[in-house]
């Protein structure tokens, strides 16, 4: 769901106390539609202009950032670092956000700027203003050909998109609601109505309104009597001034606990099929909201070139492995080879040159059967026997070579699952980039020269602290994995993996200690978390010492073997994840 004009407007009331006087002490643009202002007090405004999830908000989720920075940010820095925000102001009822601020220039005189958010779906942009109300520079320029109406370019003087011409709901009255209904298509559905007529309702909220008159959210207007056309304006009534006095509540409602929609005001319409649960606050609201969706597009765009490769290297390895097995199965019936090739020898005194078969006794069967032998007619019967020998033979050489071939394929198809996993899981562009980098050295992507700068920091673990207190450490890669596992940590803490299954070390520092069951299930829902089985309920997970993993000569990165473990069954709980977070 997008944020609409009236959760906007609740996201602003929550923003403007807590913003107001503060001064901008850093800019980044983790990403090409996201802005992020860093505020004295060590608070991170959010300004979002992407199609999908454009708004403004308080953050507290880490994103990282580009190598480089991208121009705009550039331009923000030189204008905002150093500003302090004078007001945060938006238009009634529309989805545009105006962060006054006020800056000492290069000269030391006082200035304004104008930073605004048109947070509007596919038409959303972030533009910066100078004193006067004229563009310095925007994050999507439109010009002519992309707008006649409106164009949005350094230079010239900022205009506020087109109003939508019907009347903003907060101005509408009891006659004239019931004009308006009076005038309508009987056949006309209540929510459409209300989309129809008012500007600043939400098809959520239209459709919230509809339920609340009538029980349904398809209701047609020719199905209201007086009574219910009563009951419909005092529903909105009561939406109009819960507007006018900002009475607004955060709520998310989820359905088998994922995040669905998100609202300013109760929502009743859906019954038991979904969960509706109250936040914090409006930025708390957005950061769980998005959340999710975020480090969907995050693997998208940034992670789609090595999700390709590695699955289309391990598709490869599959096909492959497949036909090893095929040929190794062969292999097995090679006996019959060697039998074909004594009994030709055997019986050379009866056979003569172009014969095309034999037919004789098969002396190694217990009954004495005959047995037909196929034969090449252009081979002497010596040349024939020599012939199934050297078959047997090299069956017998491809045996040994197939089973080590094959141990190459699986290994490698599992280090691959590895990798594909991992990128699941990546969250920040270093994690991108350790995972390109663990290709490159196992072959499977091609290292290419001098290219674009990457990001030169080590990345840390993840790291987490258990209810008791415990420390838990959580790999981000398979070279992690390795120097957490086999490098960092103490013999004496617990290594903790789901079995058999796909997923990141985990590590229980336990400094001696003895952590209690609770301790050990608090990590190992870590471990189910952090692995395929993420969606999945009752994951096994096994946890054992340190000191009794090791890892195999020649093995791929993150892949270790264990002599002696227990194991837990779990169900991956993500807001025990966010809660032992340590940020």
């Amino acid at each position: 769901m997008a944020l609409d004009a009236i959760c906007l407007q609740a996201v602003v009331g929550e923003l403007r106390p807590r913003l107001l006087g503060l001064r901008i002490d850093k800019v980044q643009q983790p990403a090409r539609d996201q802005v992020i202002l860093l505020l004295r007090g060590n608070q991170r405004l959010l300004l979002n202009a992407g199609a999908n999830a454009p708004r403004i908000q308080l953050t507290e989720l880490s994103r990282d950032n580009p190598a480089e920075p991208p121009m705009f940010c550039m331009l923000l820095r030189k204008h905002l670092v150093g500003a302090r925000v004078a007001d945060i102001v938006q238009p009634p009822l529309e989805r545009l956000v105006r962060l006054e601020l006020d800056i000492t220039d290069d000269f030391g005189q006082p200035g304004k700027r104008t930073l605004v958010l048109e947070a509007m779906g596919r038409r959303s942009n972030l533009i910066l203003l100078d004193g006067e109300g004229r563009i310095i520079d925007c994050m999507r320029r439109v010009d002519a050909d992309m707008s006649a109406a409106r164009q949005v370019l350094p230079g010239l003087y900022y205009e506020p998109p087109a109003s939508a011409g019907r009347l903003p709901v907060t101005e509408e009255t009891e006659d004239g609601f019931r004009e308006k209904l009076a005038a309508a298509n009987p056949e006309r559905q209540l929510d459409a109505f209300l989309l129809d007529h008012y500007f600043g309702v939400s098809p959520l909220m239209a459709r919230e309104l509809a339920f609340r008159t009538t029980g349904e959210t398809d209701s047609r207007i020719f199905a209201l009597d007086p009574a219910s056309a009563g009951r419909f304006w005092e529903e909105m009534q009561g939406f109009i001034s819960a507007i006018q006095e900002n009475r607004f509540t955060p709520f998310c409602l989820k359905q088998e606990g994922r995040p669905v929609e998100f609202a300013c005001l109760p929502i009743t319409q859906y019954g038991s099929a979904m969960e509706v649960e109250r936040c914090g606050s409006f930025s708390e609201l957005l950061d769980s909201f998005y959340e999710a969706r975020e480090r969907q597009e995050r693997v998208r765009q940034r992670g789609a070139d090595l999700i390709r490769t590695a699955a289309t290297a391990r598709d490869r390895l599959r096909r492959k492995l497949a036909l090893q097995e095929k040929d190794y199965a062969a292999t097995q019936d090679r006996d019959a080879l060697r039998v074909c090739g004594d009994l030709i020898t055997s019986n050379l005194y009866r056979m003569e040159r172009g014969q095309s078969s034999l037919t004789c006794e098969n002396f190694y069967d217990e009954s004495g059967a005959s047995v037909t032998i196929q034969l090449d007619p252009l081979l002497t019967p010596q040349q024939n026997a020599a012939k199934y020998y050297k078959r047997y033979t090299k069956a017998k050489t491809a045996e040994k070579y197939l089973r080590q071939q094959m141990e190459i394929a699986r290994r490698d198809l599992e280090y691959l699952e590895s990798v594909l996993e991992e990128t699941e899981h990546a969250e920040t562009e270093q994690d991108f980039i350790d995972i390109r980098n663990e290709l490159k050295e196992a072959g499977f992507l091609r290292k290419q020269g001098k290219g674009k700068k990457e990001l030169k920091r080590t990345a840390k673990p993840r790291e987490f602290r258990t209810t008791s207190g415990f420390r838990v450490l959580v790999g981000r890669n398979n070279h992690q994995n390795d120097k957490l596992t086999l490098r960092d940590a103490d013999h004496r803490d617990l290594w903790l993996h789901t079995q058999k299954i796909h997923g990141s070390h985990v590590i229980l520092c336990t400094g001696g200690r003895t952590p209690d069951d609770d301790t050990i299930v608090e990590a190992a829902k870590l471990a189910a978390y952090y692995s395929r089985a993420r969606e999945s309920g009752n994951v096994p997970v096994d946890y054992t010492p340190v000191k009794y993993v090791k890892k195999p000569a020649g093995a791929r990165p993150g892949m270790v073997v264990y002599q002696t473990c227990q194991t837990v069954n779990v169900t991956p709980d993500e807001a025990l994840v966010k809660r032992l977070l340590v940020k």
